[in-house]
């Protein structure tokens, strides 16, 4: 065990000596480790076992995605959304059915062996996009500010969008569509999303005027004062979860309430945080490499990879592109959002509530889920930098100065 967290140690300090250089690079740092999980696992020299439980992977990608969810929220700039809402708004409303639809479409013809739900469900697990990978995009200047807003609010939601029609779909493929009744759809759906919103707002905004309050009165140190964010942002999460709510929806609305309270002090306040998803983040990622990708790389077959090149291309860059039309926005732009919408840990946590529920083809779909997130991994990774570079050049704008003219 020791030796394994030495390995880790050494190479994340390794990894952060650099990293300023590999942000500007065609490769990134989820690749990065992703890579090292496969090369240090058993497929590679064996240093680190694949061992990790379904339990233990799905907690720290919950905790990671609750955390990056909260500071990306708290970090947007609510006055750009305000003036474009209607970009997010139309890509959860019009184009995240339309990608679950079209991806339940494909899978439905593709793979023969999954029931109708199962493929149902598919399409849905990989609908929701992930903040995390989509970071690198998201906090490049070079984007205009009202595709970055745009992009942020789509993927802080859309997770959150996703679970309870997952959970219907569920409930669907165990009956069998033998007259078994599941849950009410819309009741579920405003259940999910008004709890975790209530709850989000609730403890973010009676955290953000407390610690506000207090420190103002210099009874919080500084050394405390960095752990306050990482504990709201889990508070939101696992409080709106306990409540059979979306941590996911709590974590970002609270998390752009903290923001707007928070106001001038945010920046300073996040950073501690943000620094503690992105660790936790990249270790999710070597986990993934190591423990999903090492030990299921064999299984992905030739409709397996063409169902995950669909899913990151027409299902999801058609609904998206769709639904943003009769707006102002250009066609580059509709691409650009359409393009980037990484899969990633999100999608994982959805393949590992399917495991659970023991669907008959549950693992299988789970394999296509990995394959899929592998290959988002790699496409949105590298082309990041220069699809940021060409929306810059397409938009009229030199890089970094896109703010001069929003």
């Amino acid at each position: 065990m020791y030796e394994e967290l030495a390995i880790l140690a050494i190479f994340t300090f390794c990894y952060s000596v650099i990293s300023g250089r590999v942000e500007k690079l065609r490769i990134s740092g989820p690749i990065i480790f992703v890579l090292a999980g496969l090369l240090l696992g058993p497929l590679g020299m064996g240093w680190f076992k694949a061992d990790v439980s379904q339990v233990e992977f799905r907690v720290l990608v919950d905790l990671t995605l609750a955390l990056v969810l909260f500071i990306d929220a708290a970090n947007s700039d609510t006055t750009t959304l305000r003036k474009h809402f209607k970009v997010p708004a139309r890509m959860l409303v019009l184009g995240l059915p339309g990608a679950i639809a079209l991806g339940f479409g494909v899978a439905f013809v593709l793979f023969d062996n999954i029931s109708m739900f199962e493929a149902a469900i598919l399409g849905t697990m990989l609908a929701a996009t992930d903040a995390a990978l989509g970071k690198a995009v998201i906090t490049n200047k070079d984007v205009p500010s009202r595709l970055r807003e745009g992009l942020n609010s789509e993927s802080g939601l859309n997770d959150g969008l996703c679970v309870p029609i997952l959970l219907v779909f569920i409930a669907l493929a165990h009956g069998g569509g033998d007259g078994v009744s599941g849950p009410d759809p819309l009741k579920l759906v405003i259940e999910e999303l008004g709890i975790g919103a209530m709850v989000g707002l609730s403890v973010a905004g009676g955290g953000a005027w407390l610690l506000k309050r207090y420190a103002d009165k210099g009874w919080v140190s500084k050394i405390w004062v960095q752990l306050s964010v990482p504990a709201l942002a889990i508070a939101c999460f696992s409080i709106a979860q306990s409540l059979h709510g979306s941590g996911y929806i709590a974590a970002f609305t609270g998390g752009m309430l903290f923001g707007i309270i928070a106001k001038d002090d945010t920046h300073k306040l996040v950073m501690p945080g943000e620094g503690i998803g992105e660790a936790m983040a990249m270790l999710a990622w070597m986990i993934f490499g190591t423990a999903v990708i090492g030990q299921n790389a064999h299984y992905f077959t030739w409709e397996i990879l063409l169902y995950a090149l669909l899913s990151l291309t027409v299902i999801r860059v058609l609904p998206i592109f769709l639904s943003l039309a009769g707006t102002r926005e250009s066609i580059a732009g509709k691409l650009f959002l359409g393009w980037f919408g990484p899969r990633g840990l999100a999608s994982i946590v959805f393949a590992i509530i399917v495991l659970n529920e023991n669907l008959p083809d549950g693992r299988y779909i789970s394999i296509i889920v990995a394959c899929t997130v592998g290959l988002s991994l790699l496409a949105h990774g590298i082309s990041a930098n220069p699809m940021a570079r060409w929306i810059a050049r397409k938009e009229g704008m030199p890089p970094g100065e896109n703010e001069l003219i929003e």
